[in-house]
């Protein structure tokens, strides 16, 4: 164990150095992820900084849901992540701690964090949430535009030094639990989904989970989005020809619409929020 001196008493964590992931759309050209790492890092220097991606498109809180839920569980238990995607801060919207699957996450309560916990609610599995309300465990001013590095990167901070989470807030049960991140069924054969994320290669990943629609690897089908219709699933992207669009079931396990070494968001004309139907026969 090592025995930290902050202003707020002293705090014990075990050997490994904590662990401390960041999503945001904030991006690098600015400021705001090194500001935020060195309010980490002048509270807890022992702290490892991992940046999961500040690349999520402004605003998008699906697409940074989509990306934290795909990361976390890679990460050694106790991580602690921060993920920052705000377009209402400053507002009544609440800074929540989530203590779930043997992990800390910490950001707004506008559904950012509801891919990781909703799974785990289905399933019946502990999910805590608290509202971080005690301005000790903040930075000194807390600005209305922010709260990545007045907020939420000094309580990961102090969660890494070893302050439980009872000491942040109080539990709450009234936080944002979103459905809106997956598919609703319109009729009989009918679902209505959406494009989650567009990665580096340009494939659009969709909301359609292999778990829930596994039928798509065995009955006919049909994907529509934009004015394009899919019927094909291929199990790798060199089943096609070159600039074929193709539905895949992807690393992530939803299904996403690829075009064979092309840029489907680019020739498909379709970007993050997109609606895709799916028809199965």
């Amino acid at each position: 164990m090592v025995k930290i001196e902050t202003e707020h008493g002293s705090h014990q964590f075990p050997m490994r150095q904590p662990i401390i992931t960041l999503t945001t759309d904030f991006g690098l050209d600015d400021h705001y992820v090194a500001t935020m790492k060195g309010v980490i890092l002048g509270l807890c220097p022992q702290a490892t900084i991992v940046d999961i991606t500040h690349g999520i498109a402004p605003f998008e809180i699906s697409e940074g849901a989509f990306t934290l839920m795909e990361a976390w569980s890679a990460f050694p238990k106790k991580t602690i992540h921060v993920a920052v995607v705000d377009p209402g801060v400053g507002s009544s919207r609440r800074p929540i701690l989530v203590e779930a699957g043997g992990h800390y996450f910490v950001g707004p309560d506008n559904g950012l964090l509801a891919m990781v916990y909703g799974p785990m609610l289905e399933r019946n599995e502990s999910v805590r949430v608290r509202c971080l309300e005690k301005p000790q465990y903040f930075r000194p001013s807390v600005s209305r535009t922010f709260h990545g590095r007045d907020i939420f990167a000094p309580v990961a901070a102090h969660l890494a030094l070893g302050v439980t989470p009872a000491k942040f807030g109080s539990r709450i049960e009234d936080y944002l639990k979103l459905q809106s991140f997956w598919p609703t069924r319109t009729s009989k054969r009918l679902w209505t989904g959406q494009v989650l994320k567009i990665d580096r290669f340009g494939n659009l990943i969709s909301n359609f989970s292999e778990t829930q629609f596994d039928g798509i690897k065995t009955r006919p089908f049909e994907l529509s989005i934009g004015t394009e219709k899919i019927h094909r699933l291929a199990l790798n992207y060199a089943e096609v020809p070159f600039g074929e669009p193709v539905a895949i079931i992807g690393s992530s396990g939803f299904v996403e619409i690829s075009v064979n070494q092309g840029h489907a968001a680019k020739q498909l004309g379709c970007g993050v929020g997109a609606p895709i139907e799916l028809s199965l026969w």
